[in-house]
């Protein structure tokens, strides 16, 4: 018999395909990240999919996504530090917005680590200096 992992927190997929699906309608309207993301994102179905897989993995434990976060980030090259204050900020709207307080605030916790993570790669990468770690 095999244990299964709990998931870091109790949310469904259902949730998590909504969240996503509404995060990134915002984004697509949104003046500085519509662009961004437009440059790269051709397909919003297929990448809506990817980015809740990747979602189902963190949170729920689940061995679906296959991706390379950083990596994609940091490729596009068009990806710069302050952009992560907007998505994340967009996130958390979105969080707020369609999930009970105690599952959003988790969520948001759990985005803002890896948008963090994230910030400062680009930044390690893209900056002549050390990181900024505030």
């Amino acid at each position: 018999m095999t244990a299964t992992i709990p998931p870091r927190f109790p949310i469904s997929a259902d949730q998590i395909a909504l969240v996503v699906a509404r995060f990134y309608a915002r984004v697509r309207a949104h003046p500085v990240l519509g662009p961004v993301f437009g440059e790269h994102v051709h397909d919003w179905t297929t990448h809506e999919a990817k980015i809740a897989r990747f979602w189902r993995n963190a949170i729920l434990l689940e061995r679906s996504y296959d991706g390379n976060p950083m990596g994609a980030h940091m490729n596009a090259g068009n990806v710069e530090g302050p952009h992560f204050a907007i998505w994340l900020g967009l996130f958390d709207e979105v969080l707020q917005a369609e999930l009970p307080p105690e599952l959003a605030q988790s969520w948001s916790a759990m985005a803002h680590r890896i948008g963090r993570g994230l910030r400062l790669g680009i930044e390690g990468v893209t900056n002549d200096g050390p990181p900024r770690l505030d």
